[in-house]
Protein backbone atom coordinates (compact mmCIF):
# COMPACT_ATOMS: atom_id res chain seq x y z
CA UNK A 1 0.00 0.00 0.00
CA UNK A 2 2.79 2.37 0.97
CA UNK A 3 4.62 1.52 -2.24
CA UNK A 4 1.53 2.41 -4.30
CA UNK A 5 1.16 5.70 -2.46
CA UNK A 6 4.81 6.51 -3.08
CA UNK A 7 4.46 5.67 -6.78
CA UNK A 8 1.34 7.83 -7.05
CA UNK A 9 3.03 10.71 -5.23
CA UNK A 10 6.02 10.42 -7.58
CA UNK A 11 3.70 10.40 -10.59
CA UNK A 12 1.87 13.48 -9.31
CA UNK A 13 5.13 15.38 -8.77
CA UNK A 14 6.46 14.33 -12.16
CA UNK A 15 3.36 15.35 -14.12
CA UNK A 16 3.08 18.60 -12.20
CA UNK A 17 6.62 19.49 -13.18
CA UNK A 18 6.32 18.24 -16.78
CA UNK A 19 2.60 18.23 -17.75
CA UNK A 20 3.40 16.72 -21.17
CA UNK A 21 4.34 13.43 -19.49
CA UNK A 22 0.76 13.04 -18.23
CA UNK A 23 -0.36 12.75 -21.84
CA UNK A 24 2.27 10.10 -22.68
CA UNK A 25 1.96 7.77 -19.70
CA UNK A 26 -1.56 6.47 -20.51
CA UNK A 27 -0.25 5.25 -23.87
CA UNK A 28 2.52 3.15 -22.34
CA UNK A 29 0.23 0.17 -21.42
CA UNK A 30 -1.33 0.34 -24.90
CA UNK A 31 2.11 0.29 -26.51
CA UNK A 32 3.25 -2.56 -24.25
CA UNK A 33 0.15 -4.63 -25.08
CA UNK A 34 0.59 -3.94 -28.80
CA UNK A 35 4.24 -5.00 -28.64
CA UNK A 36 3.45 -8.14 -26.67
CA UNK A 37 0.72 -9.28 -29.07
CA UNK A 38 2.80 -8.59 -32.19
CA UNK A 39 5.89 -10.32 -30.75
CA UNK A 40 3.86 -13.32 -29.60
CA UNK A 41 3.18 -14.17 -33.22
CA UNK A 42 -0.55 -14.65 -32.72
CA UNK A 43 -1.16 -12.99 -36.08
CA UNK A 44 0.94 -12.90 -39.25
CA UNK A 45 3.26 -9.89 -39.33
CA UNK A 46 1.77 -8.75 -42.62
CA UNK A 47 -1.65 -8.37 -40.97
CA UNK A 48 -0.59 -7.14 -37.55
CA UNK A 49 2.62 -5.08 -37.65
CA UNK A 50 4.41 -4.18 -34.45
CA UNK A 51 5.46 -0.74 -33.21
CA UNK A 52 9.00 -1.21 -34.60
CA UNK A 53 7.59 -1.91 -38.08
CA UNK A 54 5.51 1.27 -37.92
CA UNK A 55 8.50 3.33 -36.80
CA UNK A 56 10.58 1.94 -39.67
CA UNK A 57 7.78 2.78 -42.13
CA UNK A 58 7.63 6.28 -40.70
CA UNK A 59 11.34 6.92 -41.31
CA UNK A 60 11.24 5.28 -44.75
CA UNK A 61 8.27 7.33 -45.97
CA UNK A 62 9.72 10.49 -44.45
CA UNK A 63 13.10 9.87 -46.10
CA UNK A 64 11.40 9.41 -49.47
CA UNK A 65 9.43 12.62 -48.97
CA UNK A 66 6.08 10.87 -49.34
CA UNK A 67 4.82 11.39 -45.81
CA UNK A 68 5.73 15.12 -45.53
CA UNK A 69 4.08 15.85 -48.89
CA UNK A 70 0.90 13.97 -48.02
CA UNK A 71 0.75 15.53 -44.57
CA UNK A 72 1.21 19.00 -46.03
CA UNK A 73 -1.61 18.41 -48.54
CA UNK A 74 -4.00 17.27 -45.79
CA UNK A 75 -3.19 20.20 -43.51
CA UNK A 76 -3.54 22.77 -46.31
CA UNK A 77 -6.93 21.35 -47.28
CA UNK A 78 -8.12 21.39 -43.67
CA UNK A 79 -6.86 24.96 -43.12
CA UNK A 80 -8.49 26.18 -46.34
CA UNK A 81 -11.80 24.48 -45.61
CA UNK A 82 -11.82 25.66 -42.00
CA UNK A 83 -11.00 29.25 -42.98
CA UNK A 84 -13.82 29.36 -45.53
CA UNK A 85 -16.20 27.65 -43.09
CA UNK A 86 -15.41 30.22 -40.40
CA UNK A 87 -15.66 33.14 -42.84
CA UNK A 88 -19.16 32.01 -43.78
CA UNK A 89 -20.32 30.55 -40.47
CA UNK A 90 -19.52 33.34 -38.01
CA UNK A 91 -21.28 36.20 -39.92
CA UNK A 92 -24.24 33.92 -40.67
CA UNK A 93 -24.49 32.90 -37.01
CA UNK A 94 -24.36 36.54 -35.90
CA UNK A 95 -27.05 37.46 -38.42
CA UNK A 96 -29.34 34.65 -37.27
CA UNK A 97 -28.65 35.38 -33.61
CA UNK A 98 -29.32 39.11 -33.83
CA UNK A 99 -32.22 39.24 -36.30
CA UNK A 100 -35.60 37.61 -35.68
CA UNK A 101 -36.42 37.73 -39.39
CA UNK A 102 -33.13 36.08 -40.33
CA UNK A 103 -33.77 33.46 -37.65
CA UNK A 104 -37.24 32.67 -39.00
CA UNK A 105 -35.99 32.42 -42.58
CA UNK A 106 -32.65 30.69 -42.10
CA UNK A 107 -33.19 28.38 -39.12
CA UNK A 108 -35.40 25.77 -40.87
CA UNK A 109 -33.08 25.75 -43.89
CA UNK A 110 -30.07 25.39 -41.60
CA UNK A 111 -31.56 22.44 -39.75
CA UNK A 112 -32.60 20.81 -43.03
CA UNK A 113 -29.11 20.91 -44.51
CA UNK A 114 -27.49 19.99 -41.19
CA UNK A 115 -29.37 16.69 -41.33
CA UNK A 116 -27.77 15.89 -44.69
CA UNK A 117 -24.39 14.42 -43.90
CA UNK A 118 -21.29 15.70 -45.68
CA UNK A 119 -20.59 12.35 -47.33
CA UNK A 120 -24.14 12.34 -48.75
CA UNK A 121 -23.07 15.21 -51.00
CA UNK A 122 -20.26 13.23 -52.59
CA UNK A 123 -22.22 11.59 -55.46
CA UNK A 124 -23.54 14.88 -56.77
CA UNK A 125 -20.26 16.70 -56.08
CA UNK A 126 -18.40 14.14 -58.16
CA UNK A 127 -20.79 14.83 -61.05
CA UNK A 128 -20.44 18.59 -60.65
CA UNK A 129 -16.73 18.97 -59.87
CA UNK A 130 -15.16 15.56 -60.45
CA UNK A 131 -12.30 14.08 -58.41
CA UNK A 132 -10.46 17.15 -57.26
CA UNK A 133 -9.74 19.84 -54.73
CA UNK A 134 -13.10 21.59 -55.17
CA UNK A 135 -15.00 18.50 -54.05
CA UNK A 136 -12.78 18.02 -51.00
CA UNK A 137 -12.95 21.70 -50.05
CA UNK A 138 -16.74 21.73 -50.35
CA UNK A 139 -17.07 18.75 -48.01
CA UNK A 140 -14.77 20.28 -45.39
CA UNK A 141 -16.48 23.68 -45.54
CA UNK A 142 -19.87 22.00 -45.26
CA UNK A 143 -18.70 20.00 -42.24
CA UNK A 144 -17.11 22.95 -40.42
CA UNK A 145 -19.95 25.37 -41.20
CA UNK A 146 -22.76 23.96 -39.07
CA UNK A 147 -21.01 23.68 -35.68
CA UNK A 148 -19.67 27.21 -36.14
CA UNK A 149 -23.05 28.67 -37.12
CA UNK A 150 -25.02 26.89 -34.40
CA UNK A 151 -22.56 27.74 -31.65
CA UNK A 152 -22.33 31.35 -32.82
CA UNK A 153 -26.12 31.66 -32.69
CA UNK A 154 -26.10 30.14 -29.20
CA UNK A 155 -23.37 32.54 -28.11
CA UNK A 156 -25.12 35.62 -29.48
CA UNK A 157 -28.42 34.64 -27.92
CA UNK A 158 -26.77 33.97 -24.56
CA UNK A 159 -25.51 37.55 -24.24
CA UNK A 160 -27.92 39.33 -21.86
CA UNK A 161 -30.13 41.78 -23.77
CA UNK A 162 -29.75 44.31 -20.97
CA UNK A 163 -26.09 44.79 -21.88
CA UNK A 164 -26.97 45.80 -25.43
CA UNK A 165 -29.80 48.05 -24.26
CA UNK A 166 -27.52 49.72 -21.74
CA UNK A 167 -24.88 50.37 -24.40
CA UNK A 168 -27.49 51.76 -26.81
CA UNK A 169 -28.93 54.02 -24.13
CA UNK A 170 -25.45 55.42 -23.55
CA UNK A 171 -25.22 56.42 -27.19
CA UNK A 172 -23.31 53.50 -28.70
CA UNK A 173 -24.11 52.71 -32.32
CA UNK A 174 -25.46 49.26 -33.24
CA UNK A 175 -22.18 48.45 -34.95
CA UNK A 176 -20.27 49.32 -31.80
CA UNK A 177 -22.65 47.26 -29.64
CA UNK A 178 -22.10 44.33 -31.97
CA UNK A 179 -18.31 44.72 -31.89
CA UNK A 180 -17.83 45.52 -28.19
CA UNK A 181 -20.72 43.69 -26.50
CA UNK A 182 -22.24 40.95 -28.62
CA UNK A 183 -19.11 39.50 -30.23
CA UNK A 184 -16.99 39.31 -27.04
CA UNK A 185 -19.92 37.74 -25.22
CA UNK A 186 -20.41 35.16 -27.96
CA UNK A 187 -16.71 34.42 -28.35
CA UNK A 188 -16.52 31.41 -25.97
CA UNK A 189 -19.29 29.67 -27.91
CA UNK A 190 -17.70 30.62 -31.24
CA UNK A 191 -14.41 29.05 -30.16
CA UNK A 192 -16.27 25.93 -28.99
CA UNK A 193 -17.96 25.74 -32.39
CA UNK A 194 -14.63 26.15 -34.13
CA UNK A 195 -13.12 23.36 -32.03
CA UNK A 196 -15.99 21.00 -32.81
CA UNK A 197 -16.04 22.02 -36.47
CA UNK A 198 -12.34 21.38 -36.92
CA UNK A 199 -12.70 17.96 -35.33
CA UNK A 200 -15.54 17.02 -37.66
CA UNK A 201 -13.70 18.60 -40.59
CA UNK A 202 -10.57 16.55 -39.88
CA UNK A 203 -12.52 13.31 -39.97
CA UNK A 204 -14.41 14.39 -43.09
CA UNK A 205 -11.13 15.28 -44.80
CA UNK A 206 -9.70 11.81 -44.25
CA UNK A 207 -12.90 10.18 -45.49
CA UNK A 208 -13.06 12.29 -48.63
CA UNK A 209 -9.35 11.81 -49.34
CA UNK A 210 -9.94 8.07 -49.27
CA UNK A 211 -12.72 8.35 -51.83
CA UNK A 212 -11.70 11.15 -54.20
CA UNK A 213 -8.16 12.13 -53.19
CA UNK A 214 -4.93 11.67 -55.09
CA UNK A 215 -2.76 12.66 -52.14
CA UNK A 216 -3.03 13.21 -48.39
CA UNK A 217 -2.96 10.97 -45.33
CA UNK A 218 -6.37 9.48 -46.11
CA UNK A 219 -5.24 8.66 -49.64
CA UNK A 220 -2.03 7.10 -48.32
CA UNK A 221 -4.00 4.79 -46.03
CA UNK A 222 -6.48 3.79 -48.71
CA UNK A 223 -3.76 3.34 -51.32
CA UNK A 224 -1.83 1.09 -48.92
CA UNK A 225 -4.86 -1.20 -48.90
CA UNK A 226 -4.23 -2.05 -52.55
CA UNK A 227 -0.69 -3.18 -51.74
CA UNK A 228 -1.81 -4.94 -48.58
CA UNK A 229 0.53 -2.72 -46.53
CA UNK A 230 -1.09 -2.73 -43.12
CA UNK A 231 1.93 -1.00 -41.64
CA UNK A 232 1.24 2.16 -43.67
CA UNK A 233 -2.44 2.03 -42.69
CA UNK A 234 -1.53 1.81 -39.00
CA UNK A 235 1.03 4.58 -39.45
CA UNK A 236 -1.65 6.80 -41.00
CA UNK A 237 -4.03 6.10 -38.12
CA UNK A 238 -1.37 6.99 -35.56
CA UNK A 239 -0.51 10.21 -37.39
CA UNK A 240 -4.18 11.19 -37.47
CA UNK A 241 -4.56 10.65 -33.75
CA UNK A 242 -1.31 12.40 -32.86
CA UNK A 243 -1.97 15.40 -35.06
CA UNK A 244 -5.44 15.97 -33.75
CA UNK A 245 -4.26 15.52 -30.17
CA UNK A 246 -1.55 18.16 -30.71
CA UNK A 247 -3.92 20.61 -32.40
CA UNK A 248 -6.69 20.12 -29.85
CA UNK A 249 -4.67 19.84 -26.65
CA UNK A 250 -2.01 22.44 -27.44
CA UNK A 251 -3.95 25.02 -29.46
CA UNK A 252 -7.75 24.73 -29.42
CA UNK A 253 -8.37 23.67 -25.81
CA UNK A 254 -6.09 26.38 -24.30
CA UNK A 255 -7.65 28.94 -26.64
CA UNK A 256 -11.14 27.87 -25.58
CA UNK A 257 -10.11 27.95 -21.92
CA UNK A 258 -8.51 31.38 -22.21
CA UNK A 259 -11.50 32.77 -24.07
CA UNK A 260 -13.90 31.38 -21.49
CA UNK A 261 -11.84 32.86 -18.64
CA UNK A 262 -11.69 36.26 -20.33
CA UNK A 263 -15.23 36.54 -21.64
CA UNK A 264 -17.10 33.68 -19.97
CA UNK A 265 -18.63 35.87 -17.26
CA UNK A 266 -20.58 37.75 -19.89
CA UNK A 267 -22.52 34.65 -20.84
CA UNK A 268 -25.44 33.51 -18.77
Amino acid sequence: MNLMLQVWAGYTRLTRRWPGIAAIIPFIPVLALWTAVSEAGLFPRAFFPGPADVVRAFFTLTYKGILPDYLQDSLIRLATGAAVGMALGIPLGILIGTSRWAHRICWPVLLFFQAIGDIAWLPILLIWFGFGLTTMTFVIVYTVLFPVVLNTVLGVESVPRDLSRAALSLGASRARVLWEVTLPGALPNIITGLRNGLGYGWRALIAVEMIVGTSGIGFMMFDARRAGSTVEIVLGMIILGLLWYIVDAWILAPLERATGQRWGLVTS
